[in-house]
């Protein structure tokens, strides 16, 4: 299973027979959006929102904040029928604009509407010398894989992967974004290019889950190896970016960690002087896949090897759906670490306690209340409020994160009454 596979750039329409063009209907219909995200984006509760993150960052007393992303239920509020644009690249670009206007218009979180359009860079990244085969996962289902390596000789296989700018087509791309959009709203060159920075999601695509966790048994330095080879590549990958300068500040409406956005004051450092550089960045770990690992085993096996990662960001954040109650006491010694997410399955008064005032409880409450057969507010309501009671009691720094939803139930209003009652609940505090 040895190979040179490449990646594409999320979003970019080299895929596409004449991806870098724009019909003049498609740009009729981008413009008369984006002029929409526009006025939104300069209704003075924009800028209120915005106060609210800078202080909520900085660990200052507020109201919790809310943000919800349907995420996979952005599929059943705007579905492909309802999306006019012909080319593949116009109808990516409308379902953003089209997002945008659901946030400020109809769902009405604490998500600041920003008069920007970003265009990521065109680029192709090779794996890491292996990768998995995907059994299943067609339409966005569940899948199986079959893991490459099967034994520690397999690991002479491994590469750093490699990534490489289509220099030319993000030059295309981005004129035509500044043609189309470019006197509406300001056109960035902006690319996401990593979500997680926790290295486990990638060996167990590798080695597969069971077979990883019982190696930390019976395979101990095989998985030592591994391990180290992930974070050297990741720590290589982070160089590469940087001294090209393909880095953007992150200090802004950009989504960080699990949940939550980066507005902060702190970012970037004193020193700044144009050239982003990972010091200047929010970071951001989890490690989903070992949440029944003992926290020593943890500590051993993962978080020593995610902490050179992590020692190169300005701040930090930690955590997506794994409970951190009995980890915590690693976790705690993420430097300059500031948001932590609290999942469904964690323990809330306990962990409370342990956060307090001091780091940002980023709540994510189960998103299973928007796929329900029925949608139970009472419920919500009750749930929400007896959370928050405690939260306060521990004087928390709170956001209310709804996300990891796969369906809303084919009703695109629960994300809007879910948004009003946490608002509401949000409210009381």
């Amino acid at each position: 299973m040895s190979s040179d596979r490449t990646t594409s750039a999320i979003g970019v329409a080299e895929r596409l027979a004449d991806p870098i063009t724009m019909t003049p209907d498609d740009r009729l219909i981008l413009r008369e959006l984006a002029q929409q995200v526009a006025e939104l984006a300069a209704q003075p509760i924009e800028h209120a929102k915005r106060a609210l993150w800078y202080a909520h960052n900085a660990l200052s007393p507020t109201r919790p904040l809310i943000f919800c992303d349907p995420e996979n239920g952005w599929n059943e509020i705007i579905r492909q029928a309802d999306l006019r644009c012909e080319s593949q690249l116009a109808r990516e670009w409308e379902m953003r604009l089209r997002k945008e206007i659901f946030w400020g218009r109809d769902m009405q979180d604490d998500r600041v509407i920003q008069p920007y359009f970003d265009v990521p860079h065109v680029y192709t990244e090779t794996d890491w010398g292996l990768h998995e085969t995907r059994i299943g996962g067609q339409h966005g289902g569940s899948y199986a894989w079959d893991a490459p390596i099967k034994s520690g000789a397999d690991l002479d296989q491994l590469r750093f992967p490699h990534i490489e700018v289509d220099v030319e087509a993000t030059r295309r791309i981005l004129t035509l974004a500044q043609e189309t959009l470019g006197d509406i709203l300001t056109v960035r060159l902006k690319t996401n290019w990593w979500w997680t920075l926790g290295l486990t999601q990638t060996a167990v695509f590798l080695r597969g889950l069971q077979s990883f966790l019982l190696d930390m048994i019976d395979e101990p330095e095989m998985i030592h190896r591994l391990m180290a080879f992930l974070r050297d590549g990741t720590l290589a990958r982070l160089d590469f970016l940087e001294q090209h300068g393909l880095l953007s500040l992150n200090n802004d409406g950009t989504y960080v960690g699990s949940g939550g956005f980066g507005w902060t004051r702190e970012l970037p450092q004193a020193d700044y002087a144009g050239q982003v550089r990972t010091q200047d960045l929010w970071g951001f770990a989890e490690s989903q896949e070992t949440v029944g690992v003992s926290p020593a085993m943890f500590e051993e096996f993962v978080f020593q090897y995610q902490l050179p990662i992590l020692e190169r960001f300005g701040l930090n954040c930690y955590g997506c759906c794994e409970a951190l109650d009995t980890r915590w006491r690693v976790v705690k010694k993420t430097p300059r670490l500031r948001r932590v997410s609290m999942s469904p399955w964690a323990n809330v008064p306990v962990m409370a306690e342990q956060l307090g005032p001091y780091y940002i409880f980023s709540w994510k409450p189960n998103p299973a209340d928007l796929a329900m057969p029925t949608f139970d507010e009472e419920r919500i309501r009750a749930g929400l409020r007896a959370g928050l009671r405690e939260l306060r009691r521990q004087d928390c720094r709170v956001e209310i994160i709804m996300k990891d939803n796969h369906t809303i139930a084919n009703d695109p209003s629960r994300v809007v009454r879910w948004t009003r009652i946490a608002r509401e609940e949000a409210e009381r505090w």
